[in-house]
This record gives structure tokens, C-alpha cells and sequence, in this order.
């Protein structure tokens, strides 16, 4: 996502759709019970919040669910603009081609309902395309698939949020999620809470939303910069034969046979640098440390791949960073180990030290948790806890770790 884009994202009205990495400033663990409504019938629209919102500090252990096995949608509207090289066209045959997630026959079955139009036209599909025309999908509500529906606070201040996305949850909609999104579910408790980037559906760990403008701006312009440190664990497929590797693997769009493309190895991509330094090794794995330069998408699982260690359980991306040859998974597909557990900054607006920590989640294997270098020093740092006085000045304070458990593409 460009900076254009963002800038008009965190001060137009779209606001909402703004993201932010992970972070915790004291290592506050919260229990996400999953809590059942005493009624047996649960609405299929926007569900509400159970329980309210309290006070900013001190912190405390704060649950964070909603009930909603499958949740109905207010549907989507798929837009794209035909650009040159498709001119000519059917409307048909560009429909099928380009988004062979459904095939011709189902396309043309859309086409009967009315769902397509071009320039504002409904489509019948036997009409050509033409480069400059505004394409829509007017996809129908649809019941999305069941998804985490808690989460946890790791750290809030008027300013900033932090919490620990679980796996399995969206951070933004796409994919086939416009409602069971991490973004939802957080609005729905901090209505002015915005994210500044994401991470995967399958990815764990920190998101951090700016709750002002002023924080939102700062936090942007820093992002990719040596003033905000960002460091994720990964378990990677194959033994490395080195202890750190600096990858420079450019990322752009390749051809995906589903979903028409995806983000991947590609020499005419856009530059992009992650650090990958080894934590430990069993006889078929190792377990990583990225740091990221860039915030490319799906950086860490493409750079680790590029260099012969693609992500353990990993459905997309082979050996080359590359999708796999036979049957390659999408994007938000899970299996694979990703946690995004440590963030170091300066406050965008108290301007002070920052240092943020996700604990890594029950499911990850054991070979993952050994810590050395960053790791430790985030350990360290997790023991200071700031809490609010009434006069407003923050103060160190010792606590005791908590260690506990754990634009859209159109979607199939």
C-alpha cells in the first residue's frame, strides 16, 4: 500500500481501514475466553461486543469476544478499472480468464443476475471490454467462514492500541472476510482505533492501531525505518547453512491460477530487505529471527523461500519464493509458523521508549522458543511495566511475566 494511499486513509473519511504492526509495552497477557450467549439463536449480522470498554490504566487482563460462528455479510462490490492489454475482450472471456476462481459458466450465471456491469452498465458478457472502463462485481452477502472472534489488549493509551492477533483472523477485509476481521472486532470496542499495515490470516502476534491522527502520521512516516524495530519468529523448512542471511529478493506480482496473481519472488519487483538470523535448528528445520527494512506483503514468507527455507506448513510459497507449481494455496491459507512478537519504538507523541512483546502461541513447536539476542533483551524489557499516575507522568514498575496460551481480491 502506497504512502499516498495511506495518507488518504488515515485523514479522509475512510479512516477505519488503517493498520498498524504489533506491540506491548507491558507484557500483559489476557485470557480471550470464548463466551456463550444464553440464547440459543445468534443473529447473522453485526454482533455486538460482550462486556465494555473501561478506562485506559492501569492495565489489566481485559477479554475481548464476540459470539458468531458464521456471520452473513453486507456483500462486497469488486472493482477494477480494464486496462490496455485486455482491450478487446468479451466480457466473458475476461471475466473467466482473469479470475478463474469461478468458472465461465459461473460467471455467466452472475451475469445473468445482474452482478457485473461495466461503466455503471450491466453486463450480459457478450459485449467487448474496453481499456478505461470501470469493471464491478456486485458480489451478494454471503455467509463467511467461522474465524477467531477474540482478542487480546497487550497495551492502550489515549493514543495507541496493541494487541495479539490470533491465527485464523483476518486483520483487514478481503479474501472472503468483510466482517469477521480484526479490524471489526477491535471498532467495535474502540471506534477510533486504525491500523497502519497487517498481517497475514495465518500470522500471530502484534497489530498496533493508532487512535489519533497525530500518532497515525508519525507512526507512518517511521515505519520502515531503523527508529521502529519490528522482529518476527518463523520456522522454516531445511537446515541453514549459515547463522544470518541479509535478503534483498525483490517482491512484485506473479501469475497465480486461481486468483489470477499474487505477491511473490519477482526480479522486476520492489525492492524489499529483511535480516533472518538463526535461533536454533533441529534435523529439518530452523527457526528464524526476521527483522524487516520494507513492509512488503507477505515479506518473510517469500524472503525465506527465496533462500531454500520456505515456512514449515506453508501452502503458497516454494523453495524459490515463488507460488508452488501443483496447486498452490492462497494468501490467507494457514499451517505454516509466523509470529510477528517483538516491537521497539519511541511514542509518536510522549516520545517515550516503547518495547512491545507478544507472547508466542501454545501451537508453535518447542523448538521455537529458545531465545537469544533480541529475544532476550525483549525479555528484559518486558518487565517494565508503565503505569499511569493521576498527574499523568508514567512510572516504572516491576510485574512478573504473564505467560499464557496462545483493496480486497475477489475471494473464492
Amino acid at each position: 500500500m502506497g504512502a499516498t494511499l495511506l495518507a488518504q486513509i488515515i485523514i479522509g473519511k475512510f479512516a477505519s481501514y488503517l493498520l498498524i504492526d504489533g506491540v506491548t509495552l507491558s507484557i500483559r497477557r489476557v485470557e480471550c475466553d470464548i463466551e456463550r450467549e444464553t440464547k440459543h439463536s445468534v443473529s447473522l449480522g453485526s454482533l455486538g461486543p460482550i462486556g465494555s470498554q473501561k478506562s485506559f490504566w492501569p492495565p489489566r487482563r481485559r477479554r475481548h469476544s464476540l459470539h458468531s460462528n458464521y456471520m452473513l455479510n453486507r456483500g462486497y462490490a469488486y472493482t477494477t478499472i480494464i486496462s490496455s492489454k485486455y482491450h478487446g475482450q468479451t466480457l466473458l472471456f475476461h471475466l473467466a480468464s482473469r479470475y478463474p476462481h469461478s468458472t465461465p459458466q459461473a460467471w455467466q450465471q452472475k451475469l445473468n443476475n445482474g452482478e457485473v456491469t461495466l461503466n455503471g452498465v450491466t453486463g450480459t458478457g457478450s459485449e467487448s471490454v474496453t481499456s478505461g472502463q470501470t469493471l464491478v462485481w456486485n458480489r451478494p452477502p454471503w455467509i463467511e467462514k467461522d474465524s477467531p472472534q477474540c482478542f487480546e489488549v497487550l497495551f492502550e493509551d489515549p493514543h495507541l492500541l496493541a494487541v495479539n492477533k490470533p491465527s485464523g483472523l483476518s486483520t483487514l477485509p478481503g479474501g472472503g472476510f468483510m466482517e469477521n476481521t480484526l479490524l471489526r472486532l477491535v471498532q467495535k470496542q474502540t471506534p477510533n482505533a486504525n491500523p497502519v499495515h497487517r498481517l497475514g490470516r495465518a500470522t500471530t502476534g502484534i497489530v498496533l492501531f493508532a487512535k489519533t491522527p497525530q500518532a497515525a502520521s508519525n507512526l507512518f512516516v517511521n515505519w520502515n525505518t531503523p527508529k521502529i524495530r519490528k522482529i518476527y519468529r518463523a520456522l522454516a523448512q531445511n537446515i541453514a547453512q549459515r547463522d544470518a542471511y541479509e535478503i534483498l529478493t525483490p517482491i512484485g506480482l506473479v501469475p497465480h491460477p486461481l486468483i489470477g496473481s499474487v505477491w511473490a519472488a519477482n526480479l522486476s519487483g520492489k525492492p524489499s530487505k529483511s535480516w533472518a538470523k538463526v535461533i536454533s535448528r533441529t534435523t529439518s528445520t530452523t527457526t528464524f529471527e526476521v527483522s524487516l527494512n520494507s513492509g512488503r506483503p507477505h515479506q518473510i514468507r517469500i524472503h525465506l523461500a527465496s533462500i531454500g527455507h520456505p515456512l514449515v506448513g506453508d501452502p503458497l510459497y516454494g523453495l524459490t519464493g515463488q507460488p508452488l507449481e501443483n496447486l498452490p494455496g492462497l494468501p490467507g491459507d494457514g499451517g505454516y509458523f509466523l509470529h510477528a512478537q517483538y516491537l521497539k519504538f519511541h511514542h509518536p507523541v510522549t516520545g517515550e521508549q516503547i518495547n512491545l512483546e507478544a507472547a508466542l502461541p501454545s501451537g508453535f513447536p518447542e523448538s521455537v522458543v529458545t531465545p537469544t539476542g533480541f529475544a532476550l533483551e525483549g525479555q528484559r524489557d518486558a518487565k517494565r511495566v508503565y503505569e499511569k499516575t493521576k498527574t499523568g507522568r508514567a512510572r516504572d514498575a516491576r510485574q512478573e511475566l504473564h505467560n499464557a496460551e496462545g483493496t480486497p481480491a475477489p475471494p473464492r
